[in-house]
Formats: structure tokens, C-alpha cells, sequence
């Protein structure tokens, strides 16, 4: 089998392709990175060592890929992953348009023209901004948590949020590209017959993560605290209390393999897939954590509310579990200590990645 890995000089996409080199036997890679995103060059030596054919490559231009070999299937871990993207100062919206939605349109005529099925890696925003502030929730241990004693909305539950929650706009410019990117995929794989299989992904976070506030958010946590950076609870009172959960790479690596040799050509391709409560996390508690493990530094309160901020955030792995037999193999616990041995080892590791 031969996969093509889009962003496969970031984070996630490094990580996937060295799980399934591990664990798919006579596996080939081939890996395309436009290496725009700072940090992006350390991967290169990395995967092209273990054996991925490296491309240097943009999607945004459709005459990169005319010479991509053939593939069997897709993986697209390309696209700009922050939920500020298109604001000021984050980049423009047009540059978010390009790297988001013009990009999945060349990438999808690839699938077209080699017959190769996608798994589109999409986002937890997707859904609704409004609904998501909406949400029933509770403090405990200074954490948000859902307040399961009252009704709970569709696609809600303890477990967290599934596929039917609500994804009427607003989502942020950011959303609303990966909502559009996954309703092109799955049209274009039934108007030209190769599977799609869209993961909506929670907080993926390891070692090696370019860490910045607006993404890889545990990563950088993690960085800045032992360098004593300036840290903020944003919103929310000032609290910390904002909770997301965390998964590592290569458990989300194990969920695509399991697609790739799922030969069902009908039903429910859409799938959520995170931490679940059980790694679960709020910001005060990861301050509580790094406390321990680097010594006291108190992050400053800022309550003033930032756009497109949410208090909680946890991905419902139910029915990705019962349609793959797929689970979590690594603890939030085990997570974070590999981002802490990898800051230790680092001390630049903010700088490369512009944090």
C-alpha cells in the first residue's frame, strides 16, 4: 500500500507517518510540505530517514502535484489549524481561503484522477460557536465539566460531543473552512467512487509539538511555564478553568489505519475522535501539574474575552470505538511527560517554532 501524507513535515503529520511505517507492514510514503510553518525543517531529515519519499511541495499551486506519484490513499494533515486564522494579526482571510479550501480542491482532483481514498483530518470547530457556549457546565477541581443533571443537547453527552452536534454558523472563519472542506470530500468521493473518511480530531499534543497559544496549546503550556514566559488565563473570569482534552498522533494514527482496511463502502463516515473526558484537562490544571514537575509560576488573569473562545472542549470516541475497535493506548499523563522531557531537552524549542 502507498499513502501520500499531506503536512507531513508538521507535527501531526510527521508522527503519523512514523506510526504507520511502524505498524502497517509494506507500507510506502510519500510526504508533501510546502515547510512554510516555522520549525517545519527540523522534520524533513527526520521522516526522509525513516524512509518517506519527501516532496517539496504546495498544495495551493495545482502544478505541484502533477508529478506526485500515484497512491493508494490520502492523508491530509495540510492545512493552517488555528481558530484565529483570518483575524488580524493571525494572517489574512484570504491566505486562510487558499490554505484551507483551495488546497482540499487540488488535493481532492488528485483522489479524482488516481482513484485514491481520503482520510481528511477536520476539526472539533466545526461546530456551533453559539451552541458550544451553550453547553451545561459545572466547576469542579477547577475544571469546567458537563452538568449531566439537566437535558442535554443533540449530539451531547458525558462522553462528549459527537457528529450530530450542531454546526450552524457562526464556527469562525477557520470552521467553516473545514465544514467546507469535509462536504466537498465527501461529494467528490461519491460523484467519483474512492472512499472518504473524515476525522473530526479534538487537541492532538506530544513531544516535538510546535507549540503557540493558538495551537498546540499543551505543548506550549508546558514550553513557556518551565521558561517562566508570559502566560495568561484569557476569559472566563480569569480562571483557567477552560477544559479541553488531548490525544497523542499515534493513537489517531491507529484510528486511520483501522479505516484504510475497513472495507465498508456505505454508512456513517464522519467520526469524532479526541482525548475523551478521560484526558481531559483545564488549563489550571495543567499550571498545577508543570508546578510540580518545574516549580511555582502563577500564569497572569486576564477576563477579558477573546474571540471565538469556548469553555469546553471533549470529543465522544463511542462510536469511532464500536466501528473500528479503536481505543486510546496513551494517558494524558504520559503525554504531557513527553512534552516535558522534550522541553527539557530543547530549551530553543520556543524560538524554533516563533512562540
Amino acid at each position: 500500500m502507498k499513502i501520500l501524507i499531506t503536512g507531513a513535515c508538521g507535527f501531526v503529520g510527521s508522527a503519523l507517518a512514523e506510526f504507520l511505517l511502524e505498524r502497517m507492514e509494506g507500507v510506502e510514503l510519500v510526504g508533501i510540505d510546502n515547510l512554510m510553518r516555522p520549525g517545519a525543517e527540523t522534520n524533513r531529515t527526520r521522516i526522509e530517514q525513516l524512509g518517506v519519499e519527501f516532496i517539496h511541495a504546495d498544495l495551493r499551486s495545482a502544478s505541484d502535484l502533477m508529478g506526485v506519484p500515484a497512491c493508494d490513499w490520502v492523508i491530509d494533515a495540510a492545512a493552517n489549524p488555528s481558530v484565529l486564522a483570518g483575524l488580524s494579526g493571525t494572517g489574512s482571510s484570504r491566505r486562510l481561503f487558499e490554505h484551507n479550501l483551495a488546497a482540499i480542491g487540488n488535493v481532492l482532483e488528485y483522489c479524482r484522477e488516481h482513484k485514491a481514498g481520503l482520510l481528511l483530518l477536520s476539526s472539533s470547530r466545526v461546530y456551533s460557536i453559539p451552541a458550544l457556549v451553550s453547553v451545561p457546565l459545572r466547576e469542579r477541581n477547577h475544571a469546567f465539566e458537563i452538568d449531566p443533571t439537566g437535558p442535554l443537547p443533540n449530539g451531547l453527552s458525558v462522553e462528549g460531543i459527537g457528529v450530530d452536534f450542531a454546526t450552524t454558523a457562526p464556527v469562525s472563519l477557520y470552521g467553516a473552512t473545514k465544514l467546507a472542506s469535509e462536504i466537498m470530500a465527501l461529494e467528490y468521493g461519491s460523484t467519483f467512487d474512492f472512499p472518504v473518511w473524515i476525522t473530526r480530531c479534538g487537541v492532538l499534543a506530544g513531544a516535538g509539538q510546535f507549540g503557540t497559544p493558538a495551537q498546540g496549546i499543551f505543548a506550549f503550556w508546558v514550553n513557556a511555564h518551565l521558561r517562566r514566559r508570559p502566560m495568561s488565563y484569557i476569559g472566563f473570569n480569569g480562571s483557567g478553568h477552560q477544559t479541553r482534552d488531548a490525544f497523542h498522533p499515534r493513537d489517531l494514527a491507529a484510528l486511520l489505519a483501522a479505516q484504510m482496511r475497513t472495507a465498508r463502502t456505505v454508512g456513517q463516515r464522519i467520526y469524532t475522535a479526541g482525548g475523551g473526558p478521560a484526558n481531559a484537562m483545564s488549563l489550571a490544571q495543567l499550571t498545577a501539574w508543570c508546578d510540580q514537575r518545574f516549580g511555582a509560576y502563577a500564569p497572569a488573569a486576564d477576563a477579558k474575552p477573546r474571540a471565538f473562545d469556548i469553555p469546553w472542549m471533549v470529543m465522544d470516541n463511542t462510536q469511532a470505538a464500536a466501528d473500528f475497535n479503536w481505543k486510546l493506548e496513551m494517558p494524558l499523563a504520559t503525554i504531557l511527560e513527553g512534552i516535558a522531557q522534550h522541553a527539557n531537552d530543547h530549551p530553543e524549542w520556543l524560538e524554533v517554532s516563533h512562540a
